[in-house]
């Protein structure tokens, strides 16, 4: 596994137990579709959360959450719409949205975590 790929899934790791700490339900990890993946899928009583995690070691590319461009939440949202659709009986009665984490720093365990909420769709 690429050095890059070690540091997204503990950057997904660390996500997930974020989510968990806030009162939200894992419900998928790294689901496939037709156009991508979804790296999370999380809920809670009011909501099923598509989550977007990037994780960089440093800004020196930019902000994680510049990787976020108009064409990536499009695809997110398709994305988010096939999994509701094939998991009707955990999205029924919520609103679905899109989140993103963003991880900076050498080490995921202890990187600086943001989370943008209701990331907006184009």
């Amino acid at each position: 596994m690429a050095d890059k790929d070690v540091l997204g899934r503990a950057g997904e790791d660390r996500a997930a137990r974020y989510f968990e700490t806030q009162g939200f339900t894992v419900l998928a990890r790294n689901w496939r579709g037709r156009e991508g993946e979804l790296d999370l899928v999380v809920a809670d009583g009011a909501a099923v959360v598509v989550v977007e995690v990037k994780t960089r070691r440093g800004e020196e590319f930019g902000h994680p959450f510049e990787a976020i461009d108009a064409r990536k939440r499009v695809r997110l949202w398709r994305l988010g719409v096939a999994w509701a659709s094939q998991h009707r009986e955990l999205v029924q009665g919520r609103r679905l949205r899109i989140d993103a984490i963003g991880l900076t720093g050498t080490e995921p365990s202890t990187a600086r975590l943001e989370h943008l909420v209701d990331v907006e769709v184009p």
